[in-house]
């Protein structure tokens, strides 16, 4: 497998390792030879990877493209957030105690080269953070409080960073690692036989309404699955569970994608796992994953500061423009004219490196077909909201929206095709709970995107099959973790 070293300048880069390519983040990402190129093992060394950075995109679209990205995104987000970092590496604690327990000061910074340290009696805990944490450069800092150490907080570093008198040793520690096995955070099985469901009672537009949660919980209870409904305030109630079920819209830089991981690593069976979280919450990721597959799309353009002038050329006009985190029709524009173009996309580029641009479609109604566990569940048509071009109407302040009707089909009422293309698409994203959107343009259709946490409201999805959609759903939580139970010693 071969590998490339990714770096905003290749000048941060101070080594020179035999074999390994070092290139400008920028050509990555754009450069249209590394996407046809597979099995690459991408180690992003570039020196931020703030949200939405270039530093953050080398990592998403490494995944996106099926390289092997270092850091991975999850790992990223999880960096982000420092009240995360203890959490993940609570279970450390022993061997946080035997690493640190000869030194003498309060505090403490551990550097970690691709999961080694300088000093050999460190080595265990640096390796094992690292699988943890998974960003080749780290630097973690550790408190003592009371007598016991604790972890404060880790970051990435660039290579810049790396003192002179470690770099012959960071050379020797990437090319062991080159020549390693790719290293997985390790996860423990929990045996509890409840369901928390994840819920924001003051959201305007969650992922269920209070109908459908009460259905979830009066069915649950018939199948023996003894649910409680939880609010961001009970992160570390997690272990409690046997599985969590996010009833509330997911982002990334958002409590829920912390319950996610944070159940995830702790051995739950949850759904929006942190995975899908991440791929389906980034519209540059989607856009790179369907193109890559060949799925059909919307023409579409990767749009940043350098090519801003090709997107009338290559979309026309009218064209719709998508900040990548783009949620419930938020973040999502339609530029008419080349001024108003010009205006939308420079607001969107003071938020994010790269957004994305898409011809315009106009269709009366979406289809969205409901994908869980790699079978169609439900499908439904969304259609537009009044004298809006969306299904979804905010007024300019977002306090007050508007939406299109739904309308409910059987599976066997809708086009075959548009239950076939959402099936190849949501199961690019993974195995858990999808909603596929859909135009269909004559007998042609176009995947829009694949969103996690879709809409299960009574009354709108469930509109054909009832409640044996709710039992459908849980059916999936009861096998899997009946599966996770049955793999325990």
């Amino acid at each position: 497998m071969s590998a490339v070293v990714v770096v905003g300048n290749p000048k941060d880069w101070p080594l020179a390792l035999p074999d390994v390519s070092v290139v400008p983040a920028r050509d990555y990402l754009t450069d249209p030879a590394y996407g046809r190129q597979r099995g690459l093992q991408v180690f992003n060394l570039c020196k931020s990877y703030r949200y939405q950075s270039l530093g953050y995109y080398v990592s998403l679209l490494a995944e996106a493209r099926g390289h092997k990205p270092l850091p991975g995104i999850g790992a990223i987000e999880d960096l982000q957030s420092q009240d995360l970092v203890p959490l993940l590496t609570a279970e450390l604690n022993g061997q946080i105690q035997r690493s640190l327990g000869r030194i003498r000061a309060d505090d403490f910074m551990l550097s970690i080269y691709f999961g080694r340290n300088v000093a050999a009696r460190h080595d265990a805990l640096a390796r094992q953070l690292f699988e943890l944490l998974q960003a080749p450069l780290l630097q973690a800092q550790f408190v003592r409080r009371n007598g016991h150490w604790q972890v404060k907080g880790a970051r990435p570093i660039a290579a810049s960073e790396i003192p002179a008198a470690h770099r012959a040793f960071v050379m020797e520690a990437a090319q062991a690692y080159f020549a390693g096995r790719w290293p997985r955070p390790r996860r423990r099985q929990t045996a509890r036989c409840t369901l928390a469901i994840l819920r924001d009672a003051d959201n305007t537009q969650p992922a269920s309404n209070a109908a459908a949660i009460r259905k979830f919980e009066r069915i649950a209870r018939g199948m023996g699955i003894a649910t409680e409904c939880i609010g961001r305030g009970d992160l570390a109630r997690l272990a409690q569970f046997d599985g969590l079920f996010i009833r509330d819209n997911t982002f990334i830089n958002h409590y829920t994608y912390r319950f996610s991981r944070r159940a995830a690593a702790v051995g739950l069976v949850v759904i929006d796992d942190p995975d899908s979280i991440l791929r389906c919450n980034n519209k540059v990721y989607l856009a790179e994953l369907l193109a890559r597959h060949k799925l059909p799309a919307p023409r579409t353009l990767l749009v940043h500061r350098g090519n801003v002038g090709d997107i009338e050329a290559t979309l026309g006009l009218p064209c719709v423009l998508k900040q990548p985190d783009s949620c419930l029709s938020l973040g999502v524009v339609k530029a008419e004219t080349a001024e108003e173009l010009a205006r939308l996309v420079d607001g969107l580029l003071e938020k994010s490196d790269l957004i994305v641009a898409q011809e315009y479609l106009p269709t009366a109604f979406d289809w969205r077909v409901g994908i869980l566990d790699r079978r169609p569940l439900f499908v439904c048509q969304y259609h537009m909201a009044p004298g809006h071009w969306q299904i979804i109407r905010h007024d300019a302040g977002h306090g007050h929206y508007e939406e299109g009707p739904t309308v409910a089909l059987a599976l066997e009422e809708a086009p075959p095709e548009v239950v076939r293309t959402a099936l190849r698409a949501a199961n690019l994203i993974g195995d858990g709970f999808y909603g596929v959107d859909i135009k269909q343009v004559g007998q042609r259709c176009y995947v829009i995107e694949v969103n996690d946490n879709p809409n299960v409201d009574a009354g709108n999805e469930d509109g054909v099959l009832g409640d044996e959609l709710y039992r459908r759903v849980l059916d999936v939580f009861a096998s899997r973790i009946a599966q996770r139970r049955s793999r325990l010693p």
